[in-house]
């Protein structure tokens, strides 16, 4: 099987080219500067000329709630025309499958938890990451239209929670939470430092998930694929519990070995009070998480060590 992944220099892309499965499939992972997503032409003659079986799109313009907050437009448009022209242009193709990754932010901002995918579009988004939600929202709806006016076509969106561990962004304008807390703490650690700040009180609830699960669920949806099972239109991916943001620093600081105490600044905005997913759908195909947080926790931090602060 002839795989395009777009997104491969990214953390899920990498995740996924490292994944043991991967060695089974001939995988086209072209860089940006290879591949252009934003130039419709140039992903149409692409795809023209690799002529893939299978589409698997994780590229994106991702980062947390300050990046979003910074540059809306960037991530609205960015996005839509990423997710537009390949999922697009590889139905023009003639590509019957394609697994779309999508993002927990496309639930509304009020929905009760545990999300399930019948909650999407059903009130309003999260205002700190709208732009990007609504971009995620659009790939995701073309997906299934796709899917309903060609027969043989089957294109899955898989919604996973928040992710951390190898190749993530540890840089504290750009990257997600668990890293920013890892470096945060580190180097708390490091200066001999006697408090972390948290922003707001910490009682916000997340669920993250260790990269390296996720990149083993897309396997076996690949999988699901070609042997030609039924796979749904939208499948939460999660580990079915969530920590509060306190636990989360509390578990890093408990890795590191930071000692300290933790100040909460409360004018800080926090988004989202809760968002855990309902895996339910995924795990009823057979698969579930098999990594734990304080290991998923360590492994990143010796990911850290080795590439970031040596690097």
């Amino acid at each position: 099987m002839r795989i395009l992944l777009t997104g491969g220099s990214g953390m899920v892309g990498r995740n996924l080219l490292g994944h043991a499965s991967a060695r089974e499939s001939e995988i086209l992972a072209p860089r940006s500067r290879e591949l252009n997503l934003l130039d419709r032409e140039a992903v149409a003659e692409y795809i023209r000329e690799h002529k893939p079986d299978l589409l698997i799109h994780a590229a994106g313009r991702v980062g947390g709630i300050q990046a979003n907050m910074a540059d809306p437009v960037g991530f609205l448009v960015e996005n839509t025309q990423m997710g537009v022209h390949v999922i697009n242009e590889a139905y023009r193709a003639g590509i019957s499958h394609c697994i779309n990754l999508a993002s927990s932010c496309v639930y509304p901002r009020n929905a009760p938890n545990p999300l399930s995918e019948d909650q999407i579009l059903t009130g309003e988004l999260e205002p700190t990451n709208e732009g990007y939600a609504l971009a995620k929202i659009t790939a995701m709806r073309l997906c299934q239209y796709i899917s309903q006016i060609s027969e043989n076509t089957h294109y899955t969106t898989l919604i996973p929670c928040n992710l951390y561990g190898r190749y993530d962004k540890f840089d504290p304008a750009n990257s997600h939470m668990i890293p920013a807390v890892i470096r945060k703490i580190h180097e708390a650690l490091v200066s001999n430092a006697s408090s972390v700040e948290i922003w707001g009180d910490g009682e916000a609830r997340r669920e993250f998930m260790y990269i390296e699960d996720l990149a083993d669920c897309v396997f076996s949806v690949v999988e699901k694929m070609r042997i030609g099972d039924e796979v749904p239109a939208v499948m939460n991916v999660g580990i079915g519990r969530d920590y509060t943001i306190n636990e989360y620093y509390q578990a890093v600081a408990s890795v590191i070995g930071f000692e300290g105490e933790f100040v909460h600044d409360l004018s800080k905005p926090v988004g989202m009070r809760q968002k855990l997913i309902d895996s339910t759908k995924i795990n009823q195909l057979g698969w579930m998480p098999s990594t734990e947080l304080p290991a998923g926790i360590e492994k990143t931090y010796r990911f850290f060590l080795e590439e970031v602060t040596n690097g």
